[in-house]
């Protein structure tokens, strides 16, 4: 049975980077074929164990409750006409045991200042935290990103960062941890640094969006001052708490795509075209067709 409960969602980012696309509608409901990022991040929290969905809200991301919440009409209209495979995809987008609480963040002040909303809810128990915008695609066979993390917290009981190697020059865009060999997959964490510059930057290791916590983080994050950009950092948290707890980085199986840009977005996109039962075939083929057009114009 899975040690972590709960876990948190921040998704109240502006979104600036899909701007006109995210003027009304949430960037973490831009769709992957035919389901929004956020609900791809909700599935795999779900299947590491979690019931309990923190999301931290802001302006603007009305939509993401109502994608979770029961749709009286559109269940009603689908039955009467006898739709009951979508009845059942609308039915099924969040599970029956599993509890939505929405939590408004109330100005932009950083991810730290996010997950620290979460404090009432989620009190001293190690939790989750998952960036929708990183979006992780694991191949069949293989478990989800943050069940691989909780089952992984389950026997070393430390909190535990994804991580993967990034280009120096992208180092400026994440925290990046300096880290020793602990075990396979496994490195013990020595530093943490908020998006330092490329000659300046401990190492090439970046911290993703999936941090199983401990919820000793609270307190640290509550007495932090404001870091990189003017925001509470989480990557400050966490160098806090390292000073007094083992904090470990893991290099996930799986391909991380980054949705936050256009371009890791239409990757993303492609992954998940070329596997779907209903798009796999027509999709390659058209694929197929474009870059052979491509060639020859």
């Amino acid at each position: 049975m899975t040690l972590i409960r709960k876990a948190v969602f921040p998704v109240a980012g502006l979104g600036s980077r899909f701007l006109p696309a995210t003027k009304a509608q949430p960037k973490e409901m831009l769709p992957i074929v035919d389901k929004p990022l956020i609900q791809y991040a909700v599935e795999e929290a779900v299947a590491a164990g979690v019931t309990e969905l923190v999301f931290i809200t802001g302006r603007n991301k009305r939509a993401i409750e109502d994608h979770f919440d029961k749709a009286y009409e559109l269940e009603a209209e689908l039955e009467a006409h006898g739709k009951q495979a979508l009845l059942d995809v609308v039915r099924g987008v969040i599970p029956k045991h599993v509890n939505c609480i929405y939590i408004r963040q109330s100005a932009p002040l950083g991810l730290g200042h996010a997950v620290l909303c979460a404090r009432p809810v989620v009190g001293n128990e190690p939790f989750a935290v998952l960036l929708a915008d990183d979006f992780m695609d694991t191949p069949g066979g293989t478990k989800p990103v943050l069940a691989q993390m909780t089952e992984l917290y389950a026997y070393e009981r430390s909190s535990i960062l994804a991580v993967q190697d990034v280009p120096r020059e992208n180092t400026r865009q994440y925290g990046i941890v300096s880290a020793s060999p602990y075990r396979p997959g496994l490195e013990l964490v020595s530093n943490i640094v908020e998006k330092p510059a490329p000659e300046v930057a401990p190492s090439t290791l970046a911290v993703v969006g999936r941090y199983v916590l401990s919820g000793s983080i609270f307190g640290y994050l509550e007495n932090l001052g404001t870091g990189a950009g003017g925001e509470i950092q989480l990557t400050d948290g966490i160098a806090a708490l390292m000073q007094h707890e083992r904090v470990l980085a893991y290099r996930y199986a799986g391909q991380r795509y980054d949705c936050g840009s256009k371009l890791g977005y239409l990757k993303a996109t492609a992954a998940v075209g070329l596997k779907h039962p209903e798009t796999a075939e027509g999709f390659r083929a058209c694929l197929a067709s474009l870059l052979e057009e491509g060639k020859t114009s």
